[in-house]
């Protein structure tokens, strides 16, 4: 077993960072530049925010900005290091990590 730490990023579906979409961002970010050693993002069907707007998925609506849940690993050296570069992506207050463990 060895140690781990574990990230996630809460953001929504068409959220924009400098012009650009802001999972393409994070997800290149994680992948092509960082390399973490793995990356998984989770669409919700429902969630909400600090400022209690609630985001659905509803067929009555066109255009629907669902959460979204990007996940993550790596060394605890690799994320400390990485953490700064990300929160200057995503917004205040939506990242959280915590260490784990891995076997293998």
């Amino acid at each position: 077993m060895h140690n781990v730490t574990i990230a996630r990023v809460y953001v929504k579906e068409g959220d924009k960072v400098h012009g650009h979409n802001l999972l393409r961002e994070v997800f290149h970010l994680l992948h092509d530049e960082q390399k973490v050693r793995g990356v998984t993002v989770f669409r919700g069907i429902a969630g909400f925010g600090s400022h209690g707007e609630v985001h659905a998925e509803d067929l009555l609506r066109l255009s629907v900005h669902l959460p979204l849940v990007i996940e993550f690993f790596d060394a605890p050296e690799v994320i400390a290091e990485l953490l700064p570069r990300l929160q200057q992506l995503v917004p205040s207050g939506h990242i959280v990590s915590w260490p784990a463990q891995c076997t293998g």
